[in-house]
């Protein structure tokens, strides 16, 4: 019998979501999705997951999407000590894994400050979990020994990773929030040594119905990035996107596990 920790008036809890598939939560963040009085959610989280909420449960979007929704990470701080200091039991509800690009370090310091409870239940980063259910291995004997896992967006202060170098550093790149930015990130690479045909694949909304999954080369990103539809994007970069490509004719029909609000 699994016994989860009481989530208490007047916490607040971070929890992953994982890459998308309600299939893909843990059991834990289940625990907290149908115990919460209020979620605050972030846009990569879908719908089917949030369904799972009890009808009574108030949904916030709380989201950052690239050229779309962004809500300030200071208001996103201030709601969820004001929410907790109203005595609710406040859900921060994130894709992936609250600390793999997911801002979660900032709301615990945030949190700790204004003295407020809070735990941190992990998730499937859409970094393993998405190139997984893809069937791309992101690291593979003889062909990747290492893995980088980066950001493609800019810092606030204009900051961006040094791509040539990471090139050179890691046999497969994961890159988080790189679409828009797929063109100057592709000619670092091919700056720092990468060859334009090395391989590249476009993960779109991974492990839902929705998925889609685009095999191309580094040279040829830029131009296929802006042939896709909107969706949430994971970018893989390295040998290993080739070899996902050779097992995708053998993979069946995703068909992720999706489980009604009644359960």
């Amino acid at each position: 019998m699994i016994r989860h920790p009481a989530f208490a008036p007047g916490s607040v809890w971070l929890a992953g979501a994982g890459p998308g598939d309600p299939a893909l939560l843990t059991l834990a963040a289940l625990h907290a999705i149908e115990t919460a009085d209020v979620i605050l959610h972030d846009a990569l989280v879908p719908a089917e997951i949030l369904a799972l909420a009890p009808a009574a449960t108030r949904l916030v979007p709380a989201g950052k999407r690239a050229g779309g929704i962004h809500t300030p990470q200071l208001s996103i701080n201030e709601d969820l000590i004001a929410l907790a200091r109203q005595d609710l039991r406040v859900l921060r509800l994130k894709g992936g894994d609250p600390f793999v690009f997911g801002r979660g370090g900032e709301e615990c310091l945030a949190l700790a400050a204004a003295s407020i409870p809070f735990r941190v239940i992990p998730g499937i980063s859409a970094g393993i979990g998405a190139a997984s259910a893809a069937h791309m291995p992101i690291t593979h004997r003889g062909v990747a020994r290492s893995v980088v896992f980066a950001t493609g967006e800019a810092g606030p202060a204009g900051g961006e990773v040094d791509f040539a170098a990471l090139g050179r550093a890691a046999d497969t790149l994961v890159l988080y929030m790189a679409r828009q930015n797929i063109g100057r990130i592709a000619a670092a690479l091919i700056a720092g040594g990468r060859s334009p045909t090395d391989p590249l694949a476009f993960l779109l909304d991974a492990t839902t119905p929705r998925e889609r999954v685009v095999h191309t080369t580094i040279g040829a990103a830029a131009a296929i990035a802006a042939t896709l539809p909107p969706a949430a994007t994971l970018v893989i970069v390295g040998p290993v996107a080739g070899i996902g490509a050779m097992i995708a004719p053998h993979r069946p029909e995703a068909e992720p596990s999706i489980r009604s609000a009644q359960g």
